[in-house]
């Protein structure tokens, strides 16, 4: 009976210790619970969020992170259309998180997708447009043409001489 009120009381102070030091911060939250499957500007397993305050109401967004699929079965055209077009990936429901703690991270996205706009360059990085890939063809790649097929000629002559070798050596031992 101790042990069993033992392991149960091990488990209760673990688990309180784990909800004890959740983050409350917007971006420790989007970092341990969103980062996973979300970026602000770029497509992961889940869309990229920014401007998301601009696509969807903040109660439509609150009630989406509270329980997403509740929303996607009750006919929301869009939800059901981010499920579809994200590979039917089910976003976990996370309704342990405030409409504040939700709010913060919203506010988060925004001041990250801003500084992320404000950082970029004000034209093309150079050779990154159109690389500079040739296919190999015969009309200037002589060299090239020529090596690979010493160095066939190379291998196929060394597992030749192995074979060669192995015979001699079978022949050496029958006799």
């Amino acid at each position: 009976m101790k042990i069993k009120c033992s392991l149960v009381a091990v488990f209760v102070i673990a688990q309180l210790a784990c909800f004890a030091g959740a983050p409350t911060e917007p971006k420790a939250i989007f970092t341990a619970r969103c980062a996973s499957c979300h970026a602000i500007n770029k497509v992961l397993t889940g869309p990229a969020l920014a401007g998301i305050d601009q696509r969807r109401t903040m109660d439509w967004i609150i009630s989406f992170v509270h329980s997403p699929q509740r929303i996607i079965h009750s006919g929301d055209v869009y939800a059901a259309a981010l499920f579809e077009k994200h590979n039917r990936v089910t976003m976990p429901d996370h309704p342990d998180l405030t409409a504040d703690d939700i709010k913060g991270i919203v506010e988060y996205i925004k001041s990250e997708s801003k500084t992320a706009v404000e950082e970029k360059a004000p034209f093309p990085t150079p050779g990154r447009l159109h690389p500079d890939y040739h296919p190999l063809s015969l009309t200037g790649n002589y060299g090239f043409f020529i090596c690979y097929l010493l160095f066939v000629a190379v291998l196929i002559g060394a597992m030749l001489f192995a074979v060669n070798v192995q015979a001699l050596k079978r022949k050496a031992y029958n006799a």
